[in-house]
């Protein structure tokens, strides 16, 4: 995005994305009906009707599914990364596909003259009291509400104007949205089919999403418990060679402040772990033509002073670096954003 938050630098990457996620979003829609047809061949038009609803529905839940997913295995596997990289059109397409699937109910409803029945349900309170009568649209609303409010947020207008941290605790809401949305196809599925097949595959996609944070946690846990400073309060890294490079070595300070320490050939540098735009693992990206690239969103930053390049403005909280016996030590304590602490190492060094 640019400082006036128009689009910019449409690449090739995020075209491929999009192409790739519209054409899955047809297979999948068109594979289930074609296969839901073959097996079950709806006899009337109004089956045809319940089909298409069915078709949009699972598919906006897997495609919420995938979404959870893909942030732990991009933890777990840079190979996931470029995934990760637009995954807000991934969010906007989901909460697309739930409003048509919507917008399908509202419509076999009313061509059944059912709606009024439908909306009598949503406020007949004892209907809550029963699994078999619950009104599972309700949760469907309430989980749509949810990813109305993720993809009405999703511009980097509302990014900045929330603050990162407000906003990314907002977006947390979309774990609800998942909750509501499980129970939501469960019960819609389970009061009308008894089969066993249902809710072991909700259980299974339920269980993946939170095997993947619990593992991607889990792997991250010793981090979190920071490196204990030195005498003069500087944390030891690591020899020279120990930063890969072009990329990071993450080092965590008593109370979880982490500091990504850089290396770009015989320079190396210290900064925030977290991206200016969502506060993303910064350390978990690499240095693309001379700026550390964050992983998820592709904001670049200098790794002399955690300046953006021009004519972005963000600018990074920086920590100061030694080379002292042989290994690189930074001080935990941060200095103002923008300011200039990268070394160069002496040569040979590396």
């Amino acid at each position: 995005m640019s400082v006036g938050y128009r689009a910019i630098q449409w690449n090739r990457d995020k075209l491929v994305y999009d192409g790739v996620l519209i054409t899955g979003i047809v297979l999948f829609i068109g594979i289930f009906m074609a296969a839901w047809s073959w097996i079950n061949p709806p006899a009337s038009l109004a089956e045809w009707s319940i089909l298409r609803v069915r078709a949009f529905g699972i598919c906006a839940f897997t495609m919420l599914t995938l979404v959870l997913m893909i942030g732990p295995l991009a933890r777990l596997d840079r190979r996931f990364l470029p995934v990760l990289y637009n995954r807000r059109h991934f969010g906007v397409a989901t909460f697309v596909v739930a409003s048509v699937h919507a917008i399908l109910v509202v419509l076999h409803y009313r061509a059944q003259d059912l709606l009024d029945f439908m909306a009598s349900q949503l406020v007949n309170f004892s209907a809550y009291t029963s699994i078999a009568t619950f009104p599972f649209h309700a949760l469907g609303i309430a989980s749509l509400a949810v990813l109305f409010l993720m993809a009405s947020t999703s511009h980097d207008y509302w990014l900045n104007f929330l603050t990162p941290r407000t906003w990314k605790s907002l977006h947390m809401a979309l774990y609800a949205a998942y909750g509501l949305l499980v129970l939501h196809v469960a019960l819609g599925i389970m009061q009308e089919y008894r089969s066993p097949i249902i809710p072991l595959l909700l259980g299974a996609a339920f269980l993946s999403v939170t095997t993947l944070h619990v593992v991607a946690g889990w792997r991250e846990r010793p981090a979190d418990h920071g490196v204990a400073p030195q005498n003069d309060g500087w944390i030891a890294v690591g020899p020279p060679r120990s930063i890969p490079d072009k990329r990071a070595r993450i080092v965590a300070v008593p109370g979880g402040e982490r500091i990504a320490v850089f290396r770009d050939g015989d320079r190396i540098g210290a900064l925030t772990n977290l991206c200016a735009h969502q506060n993303g693992p910064l350390g978990e990206g690499r240095i693309i033509d001379g700026c550390i690239t964050c992983p998820w969103h592709g904001y670049q930053y200098k790794l002399d002073d955690g300046c953006a390049p021009a004519p972005f403005t963000e600018r990074l909280v920086t920590y100061r670096v030694r080379l002292r016996g042989g290994v690189i030590e930074v001080d935990p304590r941060p200095l103002a954003p923008g300011t200039p602490a990268a070394i160069s190492l002496p040569p040979g060094t590396t």
